[in-house]
């Protein structure tokens, strides 16, 4: 609609820039990149000074991702309106998004000369800081940019034109020691270190960043046998505690301070001698005893903190001190459980908090028997009593946020999140899914009371994708309101940050820019991003190429190229946060490095193949299929030669190592990959030799039909054996996705999973026909003419041609079975309208109505996979129609 308006508006005035460059924007976004960027040049090259233009053609470049030509249009603007204060701080702005550091110094002078405000004179003084960060050579950065930049603000200073408080060095609460407290660390100036640590103690002891600092310091000092000198100062932050028994006397007598306080105590004192005696025992030094036995310890802090949220995450850490038999642990559980006020047993056998206060103490109980591994220890009985205990107390603490806005938590929310843990226990142990599926409900229950608890949200995604049901994710991830670098820890898409270092230079806030800048290197080079946009150019071919575009037009527009990777393998950066799931799991069963590194290997594993999957189909495409010199011909079948020979190699290696993926983590860990499944399925074997295939095609090319009768043999088997591996494939997809057990729903997402790849394959497979067809054509054409002229009667036509025909044929007939399979699926599907579930009838009516909804969720989702995936293939199917030679 949009190109038509603009259009509308050409025909009466053809050179309204800005209709030019609206009709451009309309192009760009429905995949005509080549016409919108023709028709945006045509009005770039026209230097217009109209700011509709400006601005529309700011907008289209960005969306091309070029916005080195945004700078050339401003640049144009500025010769043209040299006192335009706009055009001049556009300008400014167009060079900070390419990072040209020194034009952006002139710029912002250029700028201050027209209008003397200092914004502008300081945007050039922070370019050459920039310079000085970015500067290849240290000596340049060192004598010249920033002793420029200082000569600058300096005189600024002397002129009294300081003004605004970004042109200060404010001054932060403890900005000098903090400062020097780092860079005493980084110089190994433990003496100092130590003395400055515990001054800052004393004027504020609950300050915890400063107790590792002076505990470290401390045994960095017994570690080199360092003493005092014998007159004098210790060093020049005055005294230092260079003994075990000076530190231990010092935290004691801070906790005395806090003990003798009418008001509330707080809480660093406290948990700096539970860090000692960790510190001390690590050592093996006896004088740990001196501090008291840890278990008395962790319960007199319950007993001052245990109504605070955070006693838990505070304890948490110092559990590995108490003694690691059953006993010892049940006996601190139950002497913490003394110091929970709870009222009168109840019709249900459980006795409940009457305030908020009992509710966090009684909660804090029950981490920590989680963290513990008490609950883990119970057998399946032992934890379906568990859930009952745990969901009574959860409905009872609903009482307490009536009132509650939306946006706000209940109190009780925890109960509901760790009953779902002991659900997954279960469905983990027990394989029955009708825990998954009762797992579900409770978190669908917690979201109708707590819209906004987003370790519901994430719970659910990391159990609806376990089920391969992406439906629900869409929302829920939304509905996380996830901002900007969270898509990029917590998954999804990429942020761009050139934004927020415009926003920067804009409000002054000149500390922050290099820090933005450091932040978009780290997301350029984040593996996340490059997972995305390769998993995203994979879907945009898969569905479009050879459908909207031919797959040669597809990859041009998405400017692909097969020589090139420009994935920084070496720089390579891992921004997931893997710890952004709430977890009371007990050490044994935590996330460990080893996972992470694993996890890491195998996620560059399955981008390596991916990124290679897709240039070699951009290779595919680039061989062209006009018969061409016998040189460039061998050149291309070596360049796509040996990707294909990479793939392979990486492939075979993958085979072995990796087959067993998919069981590495703990449940709440990282999500595996489709490595395994892609593996086990055949998929990755099969996209391989059709892409070797393509090789001996070019072979075949260069050489002719007459002399090739042993590789015509070579490629006929290569084509039977392709239908062979679909059929693999596609037999592995046989099997109901959902079916019911003994009255139990039970999914088999892995044969979703297995279909999808069934269908890429396909898709890959086709390409490589079409590619055939190409090469054959011609040849066909050329052998029937020279029988012409002969007047050879022959009329059996090559091996290679057959083999193609028996091809197609089979192509057919497998897009066919698919086809079948997947109408018998829906019809499945649909018939189990999950109402029947006599597993449900044993619930309370709303658990039964929470826990359908999820089964709707799950039903809805396989459905609505099941038909984009049909419509995929039925359109493919009409490409089959098109392979005749």
């Amino acid at each position: 609609m949009a190109i038509q308006q603009a259009d509308k508006l050409l025909k009466k005035h053809k050179d309204l820039h800005c209709a030019k460059v609206l009709k451009a924007i309309g192009l760009q976004r429905t995949g005509k990149q080549d016409e919108a960027f023709t028709l945006a040049q045509e009005v770039a090259t026209l230097e217009p000074t109209d700011d509709n233009s400006l601005q529309a053609l700011t907008i289209l470049y960005r969306e091309m991702h070029r916005p080195e030509l945004v700078t050339k249009l401003y640049e144009a603007a500025v010769k043209k309106v040299p006192l335009s204060e706009e055009y001049h701080s556009h300008l400014f702005m167009a060079y900070a998004r390419v990072g040209e550091y020194k034009k952006m110094q002139q710029a912002g002078m250029a700028l201050y000369k027209i209008v003397p405000k200092n914004p502008y004179y300081f945007w050039s003084v922070m370019s050459l800081v920039m310079q000085a960060i970015s500067a290849q050579d240290e000596r340049l950065a060192q004598t010249m940019f920033l002793p420029l930049a200082e000569r600058m603000v300096e005189k600024m200073v002397k002129e009294e034109k300081i003004e605004a408080e970004a042109e200060k060095l404010t001054s932060e609460l403890q900005s000098r020691e903090n400062k020097c407290m780092m860079l005493y660390q980084r110089l190994q100036r433990w003496p100092e270190c130590n003395a400055l640590a515990h001054k800052l103690l004393l004027k504020n002891p609950d300050d915890w960043q400063f107790y590792p600092s002076y505990f470290d310091s401390l045994f960095h000092l017994i570690d080199q046998s360092w003493s005092p000198p014998e007159e004098g100062d210790h060093c020049s932050e005055g005294s230092v505690h260079h003994t075990v028994a000076e530190v231990v006397r010092f935290v004691e007598d801070r906790i005395k301070g806090e003990d003798g306080k009418d008001s509330r105590s707080l809480r660093g004192p406290y948990l700096a001698r539970l860090e000692l005696i960790h510190r001390l025992r690590e050592r093996g030094c006896p004088e740990e005893k001196l501090l008291g036995e840890p278990l008395e310890l962790m319960v007199q802090f319950f007993a001052k903190f245990g109504d605070k949220p955070c006693c838990i995450t505070d304890l948490k850490i110092y559990l590995h001190l108490l003694t690691p038999f059953l006993s010892s642990t049940l006996q601190f559980t139950n002497r913490l459980s003394e110091a929970v006020p709870l009222g009168e047993l109840g019709e249900e056998g459980f006795a409940f908090p009457e305030d908020t206060k009992a509710l966090q103490r009684h909660l804090c109980v029950c981490q920590l028997s989680r963290a513990l591994g008490l609950h883990h220890s119970l057998d399946a009985d032992g934890k379906l009593r568990l859930i009952a205990e745990l969901k009574a107390h959860y409905r009872h603490g609903l009482k307490f946020g009536k009132n509650a806005l939306k946006t706000e938590l209940q109190f009780s929310d925890m109960y509901c999140l760790m009953v779902a843990h002991v659900y997954v226990d279960l469905w983990t142990e027990t394989g029955d899914e009708n825990m998954v599926w009762q797992g579900l409900g409770v978190l669908q229950e917690g979201l109708s009371h707590s819209p906004s608890n987003a370790q519901f949200k994430l719970l659910l995604l990391l159990l609806y994708c376990h089920l391969g049901a992406f439906e629900p994710v869409v929302d829920l991830y939304s509905s996380l309101d996830a901002k900007h670098v969270q898509h990029d820890t917590i998954g999804f898409t990429r942020s761009y940050t050139s934004e927020y270092i415009i926003q920067a230079y804009k409000y002054g806030a000149f500390e922050k820019i290099p820090e933005f800048i450091a932040l978009r290197n780290r997301l350029n080079q984040s593996l996340h991003f490059a997972q995305v946009r390769t998993e995203r150019m994979l879907l945009d071919l898969f569905l479009e190429a050879d459908i909207v575009l031919s797959l040669e037009e597809s990859v041009k527009a998405m400017s692909l190229s097969a020589e090139e990777d420009d994935i920084p393998w070496d720089n390579m950066r891992d921004n997931r946060d893997l710890t952004v799931f709430t977890s009371w799991d007990p050490k044994d069963r935590e996330l460990t490095d080893e996972h992470r590194r694993r996890s890491l290997d195998e996620e560059a594993v399955w981008l390596r193949i991916r990124s290679l999957t897709l240039r070699l189909l951009a290779s595919l495409a680039g061989l062209g299929h006009t018969p061409s010199q016998q040189n460039s011909v061998m050149a291309n079948e070596n360049g796509i030669g040996d990707k294909t020979s990479i793939l392979s190699s990486l492939l075979s290696q993958l085979n072995q190592t990796l087959q067993t993926a998919a069981q590495i983590y703990p449940f709440l860990g990282p999500p595996s990959t489709r490595l395994a499944p892609a593996l086990s399925s055949g998929s990755c074997q099969c996209q391989a030799a059709a892409l070797q295939l393509s090789v001996h095609l070019q072979e075949l090319e260069t050489v002719g039909l007459d002399e090739s009768s042993e590789l015509q043999t070579q490629i006929c088997n290569g084509f039977k054996s392709l239908v062979v591996q679909l059929q693999d494939i596609l037999n592995k997809c046989k099997g109901d996705l959902l079916e019911m057990k003994e009255g139990k729903l039970k999914t088999w997402p892995y044969l979703l999973e297995t279909l999808i790849f069934f269908v890429e394959t396909v898709c890959i497979v086709l390409w490589m026909a079409s590619h055939c067809a190409k090469i054959l054509r011609p040849l066909k054409t050329s052998l029937q003419k020279k029988k012409k002229k002969k007047k050879d009667t022959n009329t059996a036509l090559p091996a290679v041609v057959c083999g193609f025909q028996e091809l197609t044929g089979g192509l057919q007939d497998l897009l066919t079975q698919a086809l079948d399979h997947i109408k018998g699926q829906e019809t499945g599907v649909t018939a189990l309208k999950l109402a029947s579930l006599n597993s449900l009838f044993a619930l309370f009516q709303d658990e039964a109505s929470f826990m359908k909804s999820a089964m709707d969720k799950v039903q809805s989702s396989y459905l609505r996979s099941l038909q984009e995936v049909g419509d995929l293939l039925k359109k493919r199917a009409e490409t089959i129609k098109n392979l005749k030679i």
